[in-house]
């Protein structure tokens, strides 16, 4: 066990990362509205997060660098290098800064649960200080470089929730046949694209395979280490999976289709938990935006840090004024209310284009003698890459096509 706690890598800080507020809130929506029929979705996602996280792990290890480092010194056409800078760029810092009100507010969802809105008025501004004092939180884990100790407390609160989620989803006496068929019988509910595209795309993270390549090399520096790495990333995300498909499990016995607020979700713990239920999501919700609020700007200052040609100190002055930034922007969208939909919605279709950009480059490294030697793809490895890329494809026209009402099919 001591060995095992030893190794312990960057891998339930990759799963804290995609188990924020919006996965908490988007799988109870599934769960509410679909029952157990879209848990394939999230197998599916599970299985491509472990290939594709896997890869990022690897190579972090092998070459001792981050996925931005790699991308920038191994595309030698000036053209489609500055494009591919472009579009990591605006993706991963743009779409980080959008997600991150979205990780602060759902902090502050959970604190709200137990204290109440504790608005104050500014200069004729309505201002929620729970958002700064969680920017203020993350600010100082993330200056004092100590975050990870403290991270594993928040981490630690994500599994009690997490815990809870599985006892309940195991209490409401679910239909095992049901589940079975939910998980691996693929079917397309009536305006279930959406969901299906968010609950894929909230597991499968672009930002995460930068941030887990970045990681893993301050963790591990010898190529033996790969097998704690696997395990670590496999074990991490499994559970991480687990944990979203209980949501969407204990979601399916909430008979309200008005789910707007923590204490909306908190019905699907009160076959365990009763009166109490909103306190334990509560804790849930906080430690998942806080462990977020912090995960968010470190990947897009790795990013960032990267394809400019920075290294990747995390206590030089430029790596710090990227997260500095992004956390900034953050705390003032999520404690004056301002709803940011427009670059939500373009972080949403620069993601939407970013994963399969990303999978095809990683998976074009993946396979680089000159990069990783005889750790390289193994066929196997190639052909789940390729399927994966595929989906994502699909997955990126099936976003562009709704949001931007192509028609296309």
């Amino acid at each position: 066990m001591k060995k095992w706690l030893k190794n312990i890598g960057p891998g339930p800080l990759v799963a804290a990362a995609f188990i924020g507020p919006g996965t908490v809130t988007l799988c109870t929506l599934a769960g509410v509205g679909y029952g157990y029929t879209l848990l394939w979705a999230m197998l599916l996602s599970i299985l491509a997060t472990i290939v594709l996280q896997e890869m990022a792990a690897r190579l972090g290890i092998v070459s001792q660098k981050g996925l931005s480092e790699i991308i920038r010194s191994e595309i030698k056409n000036p053209i489609f290098k500055t494009l591919a800078i472009l579009l990591i760029l605006s993706a991963i810092v743009i779409g980080n800064t959008a997600y991150e009100a979205g990780n602060i507010s759902g902090g502050v969802l959970g604190l709200e649960t137990i204290i109440g809105n504790p608005n104050v008025v500014i200069a004729g501004l309505s201002i929620n200080y729970l958002s700064i004092l969680i920017g203020v939180i993350a600010f100082v884990l993330l200056y004092l470089g100590n975050y990870k100790v403290l991270e594993k407390v928040l981490v630690s609160l994500v599994i009690l929730m997490s815990v809870a989620f599985l006892v309940t989803a195991i209490i409401t006496k679910p239909n095992l046949s049901n589940i079975f068929k939910g998980a691996f019988i693929p079917k397309f509910p009536k305006d279930s694209i959406l969901t299906i595209i968010g609950l894929i795309g909230t597991t499968v993270v672009p930002y995460n395979l930068f941030l887990h390549a970045a990681l893993v090399k301050e963790k591990w520096h010898a190529k033996s280490d790969l097998k704690f790495a696997r395990k670590d990333t496999i074990v991490a995300v499994v559970l991480g999976g687990l944990v979203s498909m209980c949501i969407i499990i204990s979601a399916a016995s909430i008979n309200s289709q008005n789910i707007n607020n923590a204490a909306d979700l908190a019905k699907g713990l009160e076959p365990l938990f009763g009166s109490f239920a909103k306190y334990f999501l509560a804790i849930g919700l906080f430690a998942a935006g806080i462990t977020s609020a912090i995960t968010a700007p470190l990947a897009a200052a790795f990013v960032t840090s990267g394809c400019l040609g920075w290294g990747t100190n995390m206590r030089s002055k430029k790596f710090k004024a990227v997260w500095i930034f992004i956390l900034i922007i953050g705390v003032i969208s999520s404690s004056s209310g301002i709803k940011s939909i427009e670059i939500i919605k373009f972080a949403q279709v620069a993601n939407g284009i970013l994963l399969p950009v990303i999978a095809g480059f990683l998976i074009w490294i993946m396979n680089k003698q000159s990069v990783l030697g005889s750790y390289r793809n193994t066929i196997k490895q190639n052909i789940f890459g390729f399927i994966i890329l595929g989906i994502s494809i699909l997955l990126s026209i099936t976003t562009l096509n709704k949001v931007f009402h192509l028609n296309l099919f």
